[in-house]
């Protein structure tokens, strides 16, 4: 168990360090509150969450949403999908064409 923070401002929960290995063997140390959860456990989750860090990554550099126009979830799941549709199109087309140009110079 460990105790973050300073004398002075110390976080009132205590937290667990684990000790894991990426794919690629580099050693991570995640901290978590989850004492109820098994190492390997809370390290499939932090794969999880970071390959949807990953997804949002790639949306936001090639599909390019820059806001979402409704709040429901059917409404961001319909912009989602819209986009992603734009963008096979665009790879479609510029197969189709044989083209060195990029996605964007296509959809201008």
């Amino acid at each position: 168990m460990v105790v973050l923070g300073t004398s002075q401002n110390r976080a009132e929960n205590v937290f667990r360090i684990l000790e894991v290995k990426d794919t690629k063997g580099t050693i991570l140390f995640l901290i978590t509150n989850r004492f109820d959860l098994p190492a390997e456990k809370i390290s499939q989750i932090y794969r999880s969450r970071w390959a949807i860090e990953l997804f949002f990554k790639w949306l936001k550099q090639h599909v390019r949403i820059k806001k979402f126009y409704g709040m429901s979830e059917t409404a961001i799941q319909n912009q989602i999908f819209l986009a992603l549709i734009v963008y096979c199109l665009h790879v479609l087309i510029r197969l189709k064409m044989k083209s060195n140009k990029s996605i964007l110079q296509i959809s201008r």
